[in-house]
């Protein structure tokens, strides 16, 4: 019998290596596991490799991470922001190596592990320090750069409801760049507020078949006060 369910959150992210490759979903706050996040924390893994849309907010999250000294390099589009102190930081002080990454580049270079494709040719960053290095080509009159897919060990993603075959559906924008990620990893852990019993998720509306997905935890539903702070949701 297919069961992908695990217990906890320590069992959900057994057997993460140091120096792993770890995609973790999300738009800022949005979408992102936070309580997979802490996880990897206590779990210790070092000299990690993170790709992510951001650099982490304020010291919770993603920022946390960078902040325990975890993250040797971080692949993302956009590493600064108001309160993006931990990161900035350390990349200052040559503690933290950065890929900065054109927002749609980066999706579609996480699309492209995730469908087999090679490389693909785009006009983004073409003629900028950005495509120094990289293979440019003139197509039908305009010059183009080749990106390579990006490839990961581990996704960390959230979700909203799932089942325990791993089929996963998202709620509103905390989607983005989950289902993508889910394709690009060797591992998929998915965390999400509902567990449901086979056949109960309308197939029309799974987003990431659970072929992409080994394991699911499942979270408490967090609400985030005025104040910023994370509180337990009502029943």
């Amino acid at each position: 019998m297919i069961d992908k369910q695990v217990a906890s959150l320590a069992d959900a992210l057994a057997g993460i290596q140091d120096g792993a490759t770890v995609m973790i979903g999300g738009f800022g706050g949005a979408g992102q596991p936070g309580e997979l996040i802490d996880a990897l924390i206590e779990h210790g893994a070092r000299d990690l490799v993170i790709v992510n849309n951001n650099a982490g907010n304020g010291e919770t999250g993603l920022a946390a991470l960078l902040q325990a000294g975890r993250v040797r390099k971080i692949i993302c589009s956009f590493p600064r922001q108001a309160d993006s102190q931990v990161f900035d930081g350390l990349y200052r002080s040559g503690k933290l190596e950065l890929e900065l990454v054109p927002q749609g580049n980066l999706a579609e270079r996480i699309r492209a592990a995730g469908a087999g494709i090679g490389g693909f040719f785009t006009p983004t960053g073409y003629g900028t320090d950005l495509a120094k290095g990289k293979e440019t080509r003139e197509i039908d009159g305009r010059m183009y750069v080749l990106e390579a897919p990006i490839h990961a060990d581990v996704a960390l993603i959230k979700a909203e409801r799932g089942d325990r075959w791993g089929n996963l559906t998202y709620r509103k924008t905390a989607r983005n760049f989950g289902p993508i990620m889910a394709m690009a990893a060797k591992l998929t852990v998915a965390s999400v507020h509902e567990f449901v019993a086979l056949g109960e998720l309308d197939p029309e509306n799974i987003i990431t078949p659970g072929i992409f997905v080994q394991r699911v935890v499942k979270v408490p539903r967090t609400a985030t006060g005025p104040a910023g702070f994370k509180q337990q949701a009502a029943a």
